[in-house]
C-alpha cells in the first residue's frame, strides 16, 4: 500500500507564476510545484539551512533535499533548454501571513463569505495582475455586513494571489486574470467568478443573488497589436449585459 504523502507548509507565493524564453508560456513548459518552489525560496533566499527549512515546511530533512534537487534541475532545464517555466500544483497546504492584508481589520466570521473585487473609482479593475486596491465584503444570511477598500501596497502579480489568501477571503470577482493566477487562487481555495466587468457593489449584490454573469473560461494574454480574454472571439458578455466589439476584448496582460 502506497504511503500518504505529508503536505508540506508553503509561507510564500511567487511573483510571478510563469517564465519564458517569449511573452507566452509554451504548452511543453517545466512545471515547478509550489513545494519545490519553496524550498528554493527558503534555501537560496532566505539563507535556511536545510534543517532549519525542513521544519518550517513540516516535513522530513531527506524530503527537503530531494525536492532542493528537483527545483534546480528544472530550473537548470528552462535556462539551458531555454523552456518555459510554469508554477503550479504540489502537495501543499497554504499558511499565509494572516496579516497580509494588515490594513483589512475585520475578523472574519465562521459563517461569513469575504468577497474580494479588484476595484478602481467604484468600477471592477479588468487586469488582476496590476490592480492597486481591492474592495473586501463581508457577507452573512445573504447580507453585505461590512465593505472596505484594501490597497495592495504595491504588489501585484502572482503575490496577490497571496494576499488575498492572508486576509481570509474565499471568494474573487475580477476581469482578465492569467492561468498562472487561476492556479494559485484555486491552490488556495479561493473560487474565481472572472471576465466580469462594471459596477463593483452590483457585482457582488447579483453574486449574492446568483445572478452574477461571469466567464468561467477566462483567460488573460497580451500581444503586440492588442489584447484579448479567453478565446472569445468577436465579442463577449460580462455581468452588465454589455457587449464589446471586434476593437476591444477584456483581458489585458494580467497574471504574466
Amino acid at each position: 500500500m502506497p504511503k500518504t504523502a505529508k503536505c508540506r507548509n508553503v509561507s510564500g507565493l511567487p511573483g510571478q507564476f510563469g517564465f519564458g524564453p517569449t511573452e507566452s508560456v509554451a504548452e511543453d513548459a517545466i512545471q515547478l510545484t509550489f513545494d519545490e518552489f519553496e524550498t528554493i525560496r527558503l534555501l537560496d533566499m532566505e539563507g535556511m539551512t536545510q534543517e532549519q527549512c525542513a521544519i518550517q515546511m513540516g516535513v522530513a530533512r531527506t524530503t527537503v533535499t530531494a525536492m532542493y534537487e528537483s527545483a534546480r534541475q528544472k530550473i537548470a532545464r528552462m535556462l539551458v533548454e531555454g523552456r518555459s517555466l510554469m508554477i503550479s500544483g504540489g502537495n501543499v497546504k497554504f499558511q499565509i501571513a494572516q496579516d497580509e492584508m494588515s490594513s483589512c481589520s475585520r475578523v472574519k466570521g465562521e459563517q461569513e463569505m469575504r468577497i474580494a473585487v479588484t476595484y478602481e473609482n467604484g468600477e471592477i479593475f479588468q487586469h488582476f495582475g496590476h490592480t492597486e486596491q481591492f474592495k473586501v465584503y463581508d457577507v452573512q444570511d445573504g447580507q453585505i455586513v461590512h465593505e472596505e477598500v484594501v490597497d495592495t501596497n504595491g504588489q501585484g502579480h502572482g503575490a496577490l494571489a497571496g494576499f488575498l489568501l492572508g486576509g481570509n477571503v474565499d471568494t474573487l470577482i475580477c476581469g482578465g486574470i492569467g492561468g498562472g493566477a487561476q492556479m494559485a487562487l484555486s491552490e488556495a481555495g479561493i473560487k474565481l467568478y472572472g471576465g466580469v466587468s462594471g459596477n463593483a457593489d452590483e457585482a457582488v449584490k447579483a453574486l449574492i443573488s446568483g445572478n452574477l454573469t461571469y466567464n468561467p473560461d477566462v483567460t488573460c494574454s497580451h500581444h503586440e497589436e492588442g489584447h484579448s480574454c479567453g478565446g472569445h472571439g468577436e465579442g463577449h458578455h460580462h455581468g452588465e449585459g454589455h457587449h464589446h466589439g471586434e476593437d476591444h476584448h477584456c483581458g489585458g496582460h494580467c497574471g504574466h
